[in-house]
């Protein structure tokens, strides 16, 4: 495969993975929803921070020791869902009323961090980089540098497509604002987590 060949193949593979609906874009919709643009902003740059650690870890070895490791693979796994439903119980229990509420409480919301650890806590993103991402490493070449090469192709377009639902969110901030609104978004929202975390904590490891 010729390095056009495999940067074409992998950006349109790695298109149709970011516009599959997951959890990073129902946290950036609720978020520029509810939080305004500034956290949502804050979110995705955390997530692309996430990617870029899976990148490392993968370039580096720790991705391929969760793809073969059953206990390393567990181990992440449950970490994961148990913060995913941490997560969707908070908004279940306490959803905002009005937009920019958590901005009272300084120092209680940290949606980089949201957007970090989502990521990075997902097992899952780490087999698919592992097993994926090879596929399109040109015979010769560094695995380290395509590794990141890919991985900031990828985190590239998840920031358009999170710019674009970010800006479809602001059109209708009118109607975001109001309260049944803003808790219907919190619970649905909270609901699509408690949701992925029951899928990540019955996931298997592949193969």
């Amino acid at each position: 495969m010729s390095i056009t060949d495999a940067l074409l193949a992998f950006t349109f593979a790695a298109t149709l993975l970011t516009l599959t609906p997951g959890l990073d874009t129902a946290l950036i919709l609720r978020t520029s929803a509810v939080e305004g643009t500034k956290k949502a902003i804050q979110a995705q740059m955390g997530i692309n921070a996430g990617c870029l650690a899976w990148a490392a870890a993968v370039a580096f070895g720790l991705g391929a020791l969760i793809a073969v490791s059953e206990l390393a693979y567990n181990l992440l796994k449950w970490c994961g869902a148990a913060y995913l439903a941490w997560l969707g119980i908070q908004m279940l229990l306490k959803p905002r009323r009005q937009m920019g509420e958590a901005s009272l409480a300084t120092g209680t919301q940290n949606w980089f961090l949201r957007g970090f650890f989502g990521n990075l806590l997902n097992p899952k993103v780490g087999i698919f980089y592992v097993s994926f991402l090879p596929q399109f490493i040109p015979t010769g070449h560094s695995p380290v540098l395509w590794t990141f090469g890919l991985v900031m192709i990828h985190v590239l377009l998840g920031t358009l497509w999170s710019s674009l639902l970010i800006g479809s969110t602001r059109r209708l901030s009118g109607v975001l604002k109001r309260e049944p609104v803003v808790k219907w978004l919190d619970r649905a929202t909270g609901s699509v987590f408690l949701l992925f975390a029951a899928k990540l904590a019955l996931s298997r490891r592949p193969g």
